[in-house]
């Protein structure tokens, strides 16, 4: 019952399959707003999970638009090119994150994320 509206990024983990392109499941993370860290409201949809984020480090690129599928797998590979074979990470996710509301028709910002290990 209380709204919180939105937060930024909003961060789809994404799980490639073996040519690349991205499985049929996702999992979606929004972050609570700071006022509701300490005791956030229950979530009334039992599908709706609050989980703490681990600390971590990552590689990032960034990129413009209204980002697709197809935009995400795209850079995750450039990304995937740019870091080489010396880089170690996650392989088997990676987070797709958008900063933007929809109705923002410039100046977008959307991250493809890799955890280092």
């Amino acid at each position: 019952g209380v709204g919180m509206g939105m937060t930024a990024p909003v961060s789809i983990t994404a799980f490639p399959a073996e040519d690349g392109s991205l499985q049929q499941k996702v999992k979606v993370y929004l972050r609570i707003p700071s006022q509701f860290q300490a005791n956030p409201p229950s979530p009334s949809d039992e599908s709706i999970k609050i989980e703490e984020r681990q600390e971590m480090t990552i590689y990032s690129t960034q990129f413009g638009g209204y980002a697709k599928e197809v935009d995400y797998v795209n850079y995750a590979a450039k990304l995937k090119s740019a870091l080489g074979s010396e880089a170690a990470y996650r392989k088997d996710f990676y987070f797709c994150n958008g900063y933007d509301p929809p109705m923002k028709p410039y100046g977008r910002r959307n991250e493809v994320w890799f955890v280092k290990e």
